[in-house]
Order: C-alpha cells, then structure tokens, then sequence
C-alpha cells in the first residue's frame, strides 16, 4: 500500500503557460466581485428550489465563463492571448476551453477548466458530482473548479456566488484513485481496489463521446468519483463553505432546516426538529432555539414578500 500521496504539477518561473495558469487562478478567485447575471428568482419553496437547482446551476456555469471573457484584463494583462477566449461545451472534457482560431481552421487550446456549479443550501451538504475522468486526459495546466452560489434572499433573487475551489484536473485525478487503491478501508482484495484506465489510448482535449472515465474493479456503492467526500482533497473547503453566513445564518443550519422542510410541512413539527438537529450539531438549548426562531422569521417574511410581489 502507498502511502504517498501524488504530487501538483510545478511549472517553471519562465513557463508562459503556467504564468497564465495563474493568472486564471486569480481571476476565478475573483468571482465573486465581477459576477454578473441577469437571472432573478422568486416564488419558491425550499423543495422547489431543490429541483431548479441543477438547471440554475448550467446557468451559472455559463455565466461564469461569460464572467471570465470580460474580465480578461485580469488573466491576460500583458496581452499575450488576443485571439483566445473561453469557450462552454458542456459535451466535453474540460467543458469550457481557452481557445483560438486560426485561418487555417486549427483550434489552438491554451488551457481547459472543469466547471462544476454547487448550490451550498443542498440537502446533501457537498458537491454532488461525479469526476472519473483518466489522468492521461488532463493536460497540466488544466483545472477543475467548483463554484458555490446560492440565492442572494435565501428562497429568491439574484445567484450569488462565493470563491471557487480550484486544482489541478490532474491531481484530482490522480488523488482520487490513489485514495480508491491505497487509502480506502475497505475488505476488497487488492484486485478489487485497482482502478482500470480506458481501454484506448487518451490525451488531453478529446473529442466529444470519447470513452476517458477511469473504472474501478469494484464499486458496490456507486462511490468512484465522488470527490467531495475524500479527506484531504476539497473537505476543509466546503467545511469552509458551510460556516457561511447567508442572511446572517450559518448555511449549514439553512441545510438543517431545508432537509427538515423536505419531510414536513407543518411549521411546529419542522421547528421541533430543527432545534433537535441544531443541539445535535453543537449548540446549546438557548442557542438551538435562537436560531430556528431566527429561520422561521425570515423564512416567513421572504414567503410574505414573496406572495406580495406576485400580487
């Protein structure tokens, strides 16, 4: 068993294209100033909301690359990429490229991102999405980035979104079968524990419908690829994340009480619980009931709001 956890790609000093790399960096950490959007939300449930999210969540995963391209004073300050721009497709891997086009037809690739959207109010507490993708296929300047939103109000308004989590495609690859084969607990046998490459050869940049998902040899839990859930590789952040603040409340304790509004719609039953959820997380009785009395109110005067404007 390897205990040695791989290593991120180290670009040199005078390597331009890791001089852009971070520059990216910079400008993705820079989200939350320069987003913009012209989605507006209102009128929603907490369960409604729940089911919007995955087609709110594509619409700000463009609207970040939209984001991206207007601020390129930040990522190309000294104009070395005129021609490129970032490109979505959501039918490839990376799904938003920074690209040219030349006059012969050829399409000069500098650099790819994984976008994934993550409403931080969801049920399940972290990013949900699935990364099975071989390491051949990444390139080392590429990255994956994981942006948290949500709505500015809590059930309506405009998204908001928080800085982003953001590493190397290729060690996120690379950490995430490392951990399968060597770190897991699990009583698989070492052939169990293998991670199977695709079956034909890869490189960075495929063609759309290119088979590039590593497999494993076992996987009763359907677990490969959650990489949200591996110690060490983006826990801390979104343990971070959770500690947010959204309309003075803490986003987990937001969580608490949507999971509770999912099974109940009886305001004294979800109060009950909540508080018993909040005690359980770590606050005492007077601040458990602080706090679920705090998230009725404004969960109340959002819905009045709400019902106001429609009228």
């Amino acid at each position: 068993m390897d205990t040695t956890p791989p290593q991120r790609h180290v670009f040199r000093e005078d390597d331009d294209l890791g001089t852009l790399v971070g520059n990216v960096r910079d400008a993705l950490g820079a989200l939350p100033v320069y987003f913009r959007t012209a989605t507006q939300i209102e009128g929603l449930d907490g369960g409604e909301l729940f089911n919007l999210s995955a087609v709110l969540g594509s619409a700000i995963e463009v609207q970040v690359v939209e984001t991206l391209n207007r601020i390129r004073e930040v990522w190309d300050p000294n104009d070395r990429w005129p021609r490129h721009r970032f490109v979505r497709s959501a039918q490839t891997f990376p799904d938003v490229r920074l690209l040219a086009h030349g006059q012969d037809g050829a399409v000069d690739i500098a650099l790819g991102i994984e976008l994934k959207g993550w409403y931080l109010l969801s049920r399940e507490r972290e990013p949900s999405f699935r990364y099975t993708v071989t390491p051949a296929v990444c390139g080392p300047q590429d990255l994956l980035v994981v942006v948290p939103w949500h709505l500015k109000n809590v059930l309506s308004g405009e998204p908001v979104v928080h800085e982003p989590y953001i590493e190397q495609a290729r060690y996120v690859a690379e950490f995430r079968n490392w951990w399968w084969t060597d770190v897991r607990e699990t009583r698989d046998t070492p052939s169990q524990r293998q991670v199977k490459p695709p079956d034909e050869k890869v490189s960075p940049y495929p063609a759309p419908k290119t088979r590039i998902a590593d497999r494993p040899a076992k996987d009763g839990g359907n677990n490969f690829g959650r990489v949200a859930r591996l110690a060490g590789l983006m826990d801390d952040y979104t343990t971070a994340l959770r500690s947010r603040p959204i309309a003075g409340i803490p986003a987990d304790h937001w969580i608490m009480f949507f999971r509770r509004h999912a099974e109940s719609k009886d305001p004294t039953e979800i109060l009950a619980h909540l508080k018993d959820d909040l005690r359980q997380s770590g606050l005492d009785r007077a601040a458990a009931t602080d706090v679920a009395d705090a998230i009725s109110r404004i969960v109340e005067r959002l819905t009045t709001t709400s019902k106001l404007g429609q009228n």
